[in-house]
């Protein structure tokens, strides 16, 4: 068993409930200020370095179901160096998203890859020319346009625009 600080214990107080609780109704969290982590295992590590192992394999999981999800959807291939090309190109445009979503500011930095394809990459923009200058006119109220212009700014290395008075 491993018990951990909570960061935010006035989240969990005497008035709130845990979800065990809110199921029965009546039954409040006893001990609000730590989590409580339960571990079986049958490592022969101790118990922090196989705690930290099962949370790496957790983060590999995650990356092989976002694949999954994406361009590994369409594999296998009957042909097993068409299968290799296929992951190839999967991988790199898994990592191209990783990067996009990372340069975009913290609010897509974990996102999954479907997440980034519909708010960054997929723009439903209307690029025009003028005096030389390429504008991209997005939709009016558009929520992800700031962290559109932090993407374009990194990579394009403009600098923030200065507001004088």
């Amino acid at each position: 068993m491993r018990r951990v600080r909570r960061l935010n214990p006035d989240q969990h107080g005497p008035g709130a409930r845990h979800l065990a609780a809110e199921l029965d109704g009546d039954q409040l969290e006893l001990f609000t200020a730590y989590r409580y982590h339960a571990i079986f295992t049958d490592s022969p590590l101790p118990m922090l370095e196989a705690e930290a192992a099962h949370r790496d394999h957790a983060v590999i999981e995650q990356v092989i179901a976002d694949l999954k999800n994406s361009a590994l959807a369409h594999l296998p291939s009957g042909r097993f160096n068409a299968n290799g090309a296929w992951l190839a190109c999967a991988t790199m445009a898994h990592n191209l998203a990783r990067a996009t979503g990372a340069l975009a500011g913290p609010r897509h930095a974990r996102a999954r890859t479907a997440t980034l394809r519909t708010r960054l990459i997929n723009v439903a923009a209307r690029p025009a020319h003028s005096a030389r200058r390429l504008t991209l006119h997005l939709p009016q109220h558009w929520p992800w346009q700031p962290d559109l212009d932090q993407l374009l700014r990194a990579t394009l290395h403009d600098p923030e625009p200065v507001v004088t008075a």
